[in-house]
C-alpha cells in the first residue's frame, strides 16, 4: 500500500431488416446535385486493389459481367481473386428458431495442428480505410475527428451495395447481409433490439451501455456528410445523394452494427489499416475468450494460424480480445460463460462538498487513485477487488481534521481507522451490493429456470445469461464483505455517522 492510504488497525484472516447495408432509399427526398461531384453513369469498381483508381486486374470486369447471370459463393469469389489454397471450408447450421436464414461458419476442411496456417487472405480482398479512402492522411484525419472507422466502413459498404451486381464486393456484402449482424448464436446485437426486449436488462448496466452506444451511432450518422465532402477520392465514384439523403438512420445503424460484428483489429499496422473487414473472418469465425488464435497482418496477407487441434468439419475459433461479456454481447451477440475477462464496474467518488475534499484528493492521487475512481471487479477475483476498494472508502470517511493531518503526514503504509468507521465502510459496501441485486427483475434461481426452459426465445436466453453472471459476481462481492464483517473484533460496534460518505455508482 502506498504512503498515507488508510487501513484499519485490525488484521483480518486472509484477503428487422433482411438486408443490412441498403434496403431502401429515401423516396420522400429529392436527389441533390452538388458542385464538384460527378453525377452521371456509375463508375464500376472491378478491383479490390483499385477502389479509388482504375482496375489493374484485367479479368475483374469479365467476372463482374458474368456475375450478372450467376451468383458466386464467397469462397469461389475469393479464389477467383487471389485466395491461395487454404485448409478451411464454409458450412451451414440452421438458426435456432428455424425462422431465419442458416448461419454460415468457417470450419476446418482437414485435420489441423497448432501452428498450421488455416488460411491467408490477400490484402487485395481486405477492406480497410487505407483502401477505401485512398489516402492515409485523409484516413487519419477522419478517424481522429468526428467519425469512427466503423462508420466510414459502414458508409462505404452501403454505397457499394447500391452498385448492385457491378460492385466488386457483391459476394462479400451478400454474405454479410445473410448474417445480418448476427453472431454464431444467430442473435443480433442489442443495439437492434426493441425497447421491450431491452427490458430483459433491467438492473444491469447493459441497458445504459446500449443506449449510450445508440446515441453515439446517431451522432456519427449526423456527421456522415462531412466524410462525403472530404473523401472525394472515394465518393466521386458514387453519383448518389449525400449520405443522409441517400440512407435513413435505421439503415445506417443496421450497417454499422453489421460492420461492428465482423471488423478485425489488426496489430502492428498503420492507423488506416488497423480496422479491417476480412472475408472468412468474423462473423464466419466464432469468437472465444480463452482462445489464442488471432487474425494477423503478415506481409501482403491477413493470416490465421490454428492454436489447437481441429478435426475436419470442426468450426474454427479465434480470440476476441480481453473483452467483458457486456461488450461481447453488444458487439457480437453472445455471452461467454467461461470468459476470464468478464468484469463489473464500481464507480466511487469523493464528496466535493466535504471540507476535507482537497486533502483527500491529494492523498488519493498520491496512491494512484482519482477523485472519481473506477474499480474493476473481475470474475473469480471479487474478494481481491473488495480489498482494493477498502482503503479508498476508508479515506472518504475521515471527518476529523486532525486525523486528516495524520494521514497527510504519514510516512508509512498504514494509518489508523476507528472500529466504528470500519463498520460504517463495510455497511455501505454491503448496502451497495444488496441494492444492485435488488434492482434486477428476477432472482438468480428464477434465471436458472428461464435458461432451462427450451421455449425461451434466443434474445431472452442470452440476456438472462448475462444478468445471471452479474448476479453471481455481486453475490460473491457481498459474501466477501460479510466475511470481513464477521471478522471484526466487536460486532456490536455502531457505525460512525459520516455526512460526507463516498458516492457509489
Amino acid at each position: 500500500m502506498a504512503t498515507g492510504f488508510c487501513s484499519p488497525t485490525t488484521t483480518y484472516i486472509g484477503r428487422p431488416s433482411t438486408s443490412i447495408f441498403f434496403n431502401t432509399g429515401h423516396p420522400s427526398r429529392s436527389r441533390v446535385r452538388l458542385p464538384g461531384r460527378c453525377v452521371g453513369r456509375p463508375m464500376v469498381v472491378y478491383s479490390a486493389d483499385t477502389l479509388t483508381a482504375s482496375s489493374q486486374h484485367g479479368e475483374d470486369r469479365k467476372h463482374a459481367d458474368r456475375g450478372n447471370d450467376e451468383e458466386v459463393d464467397l469462397k469461389s469469389w475469393m479464389q477467383r481473386h487471389g485466395l491461395p489454397p487454404c485448409r478451411v471450408m464454409l458450412k451451414e447450421r440452421p438458426s435456432p428458431d428455424g425462422k431465419q436464414k442458416p448461419i454460415k461458419f468457417v470450419a476446418a476442411s482437414e485435420d489441423l495442428q497448432p501452428g498450421d496456417v488455416a488460411f491467408s487472405v490477400p490484402n487485395s480482398l481486405v477492406v480497410t480505410l487505407e483502401r477505401v479512402l485512398g489516402n492515409e492522411t485523409i484516413a487519419e484525419l477522419l478517424t481522429t475527428n468526428k467519425l469512427s472507422e466503423l462508420a466510414c466502413l459502414a458508409l462505404y459498404l452501403m454505397y457499394e451495395k447500391k452498385q448492385g451486381k457491378q460492385s466488386f464486393w457483391r459476394p462479400f456484402i451478400r454474405e454479410l447481409d445473410r448474417q445480418r449482424g448476427r453472431g454464431q448464436l444467430a442473435i443480433e446485437s442489442p443495439l437492434l433490439w426493441s425497447s421491450e426486449e431491452l427490458k430483459y436488462f433491467t438492473g444491469s448496466p447493459m441497458k445504459e451501455i446500449v443506449l449510450e452506444r445508440s446515441a453515439g451511432i446517431k451522432k456519427e450518422y449526423e456527421e456522415l456528410d462531412t466524410v462525403w465532402f472530404m473523401a472525394g477520392s472515394l465518393f466521386k465514384q458514387y453519383p448518389y445523394d449525400i449520405p443522409t439523403e441517400a440512407f435513413p438512420f435505421e439503415i445506417f445503424k443496421q450497417a454499422f452494427v453489421a460492420v461492428q460484428s465482423c471488423v478485425v483489429h489488426l496489430q502492428n499496422v498503420s492507423l488506416a489499416r488497423r480496422f479491417a473487414l476480412v472475408p472468412l473472418g468474423p462473423p464466419l469465425l466464432s469468437y472465444k475468450s480463452n482462445c489464442k488464435a488471432m487474425l494477423k497482418a503478415v506481409g501482403d496477407f491477413v493470416q490465421l494460424e490454428a492454436d489447437r487441434e481441429y478435426k475436419a468439419g470442426e468450426p474454427i475459433v479465434v480470440w476476441c480480445g480481453p473483452q467483458p461479456n457486456a461488450r461481447l454481447l453488444l458487439n457480437y451477440g453472445f455471452v461467454d460463460e467461461d470468459n476470464p475477462h468478464d468484469r463489473l464496474i464500481v464507480e466511487v467518488s469523493l464528496d466535493t462538498k466535504d471540507p476535507l475534499y482537497q486533502d483527500k484528493r491529494i492523498i488519493a492521487q498520491r496512491n494512484g487513485k482519482l477523485s472519481v475512481q473506477t474499480f474493476n471487479i473481475y470474475i473469480g477475483r471479487e474478494k481481491e477487488a473488495i480489498f482494493d476498494m477498502l482503503p479508498y472508502l476508508r479515506l472518504s470517511y475521515v471527518s476529523d481534521p486532525s486525523e486528516m493531518q495524520s494521514v497527510l503526514s504519514s510516512q508509512g503504509p498504514v494509518c489508523p481507522v476507528s472500529p466504528c468507521t470500519e463498520r460504517a465502510v463495510l455497511d455501505q459496501l454491503s448496502r451497495y451490493f444488496r441494492d444492485r441485486l435488488a434492482g434486477y427483475l428476477t432472482t438468480a434461481s428464477e434465471d436458472e429456470i428461464v435458461l432451462a426452459d427450451p421455449t425461451t426465445n434466443a434474445k431472452r436466453q442470452v440476456a438472462t445469461q448475462l444478468v445471471l453472471i452479474e448476479k453471481k459476481m455481486l453475490n460473491s462481492c457481498l459474501a466477501a464483505v460479510n466475511e470481513i464483517i464477521d471478522q471484526l473484533p466487536d460486532l456490536a460496534v455502531t457505525p460512525c455517522p459520516s455526512p460526507y460518505s463516498p458516492i457509489m455508482k
